[in-house]
């Protein structure tokens, strides 16, 4: 199967090293492992292309514009691009990461007659309007409303992104949580002695939580606990700020590249995902936990979002109440003072991984959720021009 992965994003290069990158990679990998041609177009490519998807195909349209308006045509514009280059190229099926502005997978869906597979990982109008800058949001809500209302399937990462692509023009979304690659990364050799190395994977913002996993890593033991930082982010000069006025020696790796990530990993005794409590931010699916999982780590983690029901509470680790430094650290000193559990939970963790979350499984979960009839294709033209879709929302996206 021929398969057009589009991501008109500029703010996700598709090779680099943020989550949203890792998971773009992540995909054409678990395509090209079914045996399907994967050709990759998007607004960002990246320079950190890894060996094993060095030959594929790639189509970049960049955009450089800075003023909020200007920056949303031009995004608008180049998805356009973008979709007629698939269509010139031609695709059995076009899989989409959803991006605000752009309404690719509908263009190339109507246009070729393939199915489209919109991926949902966030609800971006609510984020841009929030955390950013929204200038058009009546013309953010049209194309993304043309992209939910014309796929064959909308693989969203939760229930609450899946109740928001519904009210957003989704007909029956699908919830296809995030996974991670079991080969990739994999359990690294057992440790033995030396203080319980407790770490935390991710971007350093905020809503990581990872000023309270200091605060709980302050209440124990420094001979028996220390704490490894995996990651960059614009919080860490404050957390190494916070590290040194607690009087915690803290390692700080700085930004990772995936195809370290196992390494890193394999340092590790216990995987940590401290996400304080936000209301209406509960939608994400976060890949630290499943990579954790992956590594064979027992995992300590927050109720908050999707996370209670990705980990089993006692079996692959302790999930506690969010906001409660001395929760984690009591969490932290039970596996510390247990190393038998520790293993157990983390031979837990691993199978769990391998049968529930990779992501060859979360790709056909989706795939299977296409259906086999598709209607005949449209012109070239319709994609030059906007037109060639279905609905209402669509004809006036277009406009």
């Amino acid at each position: 199967m021929r398969v057009a992965f589009v991501c008109a994003d500029p703010g996700v290069p598709v090779f680099g090293s943020k989550g949203s990158s890792v998971h773009a990679q992540e995909i054409l990998r678990a395509y090209r492992a079914r045996g399907d041609e994967v050709r990759v177009y998007c607004a960002r490519a990246g320079d950190s292309v890894p060996a094993d998807l060095q030959d594929v195909e790639v189509l970049e349209h960049r955009t450089r514009v800075q003023d909020p308006a200007a920056r949303e045509r031009a995004v608008e514009e180049a998805a356009a691009h973008l979709a007629e280059a698939v269509v010139l190229d031609g695709c059995d099926l076009v899989h989409e990461r959803y991006s605000l502005f752009s309404r690719a997978s509908a263009l190339v869906s109507r246009a070729l007659g393939v199915p489209a597979v919109l991926e949902v990982n966030a609800p971006l109008i609510d984020e841009q309007r929030e955390h950013r800058v929204l200038v058009d949001e009546a013309r953010a809500e049209q194309a993304t409303r043309a992209v939910l209302s014309s796929a064959a399937v909308v693989a969203c990462v939760s229930e609450p992104v899946a109740r928001w692509a519904a009210e957003h023009g989704a007909a029956a979304p699908l919830v296809a949580p995030n996974g991670v690659n079991t080969r990739r990364i994999q359990p690294g050799p057992a440790r033995s002695g030396g203080p319980l190395v407790v770490g935390f994977v991710g971007t350093l913002k905020p809503w990581h939580g990872v000023g309270g996993l200091l605060d709980a890593v302050a209440l124990l033991d420094p001979e028996r606990v220390r704490l490894l930082v995996i990651g960059a982010g614009p919080e860490g000069p404050a957390l190494r700020e916070q590290a040194g006025r607690l009087g915690l020696d803290v390692e700080f790796t700085g930004a990772v590249a995936p195809a370290d990530m196992p390494a890193q990993l394999a340092r590790l005794d216990v995987g940590v995902a401290p996400y304080p409590a936000r209301e209406g931010q509960d939608y994400f699916s976060p890949l630290k936990v499943y990579e954790y999982l992956a590594a064979g780590l027992p995992v300590i983690a927050t109720a908050v979002g999707q996370i209670p029901a990705i980990l089993r509470h006692g079996v692959t680790s302790f999930v506690v109440e969010p906001g409660r430094p001395e929760a984690l650290a009591a969490a932290v000193a039970d596996l510390a003072a247990d190393p038998a559990r520790r293993r157990a939970m983390g031979a837990a963790a691993r199978a769990d991984a391998v049968a529930e979350h990779d992501w060859s499984r979360v790709l056909e979960r989706i795939l299977a959720a296409v259906p086999s009839d598709r209607p005949a294709g449209r012109r070239i033209d319709d994609v030059r021009t906007g037109t060639g879709t279905s609905t209402d929302s669509t004809e006036e996206a277009a406009a």
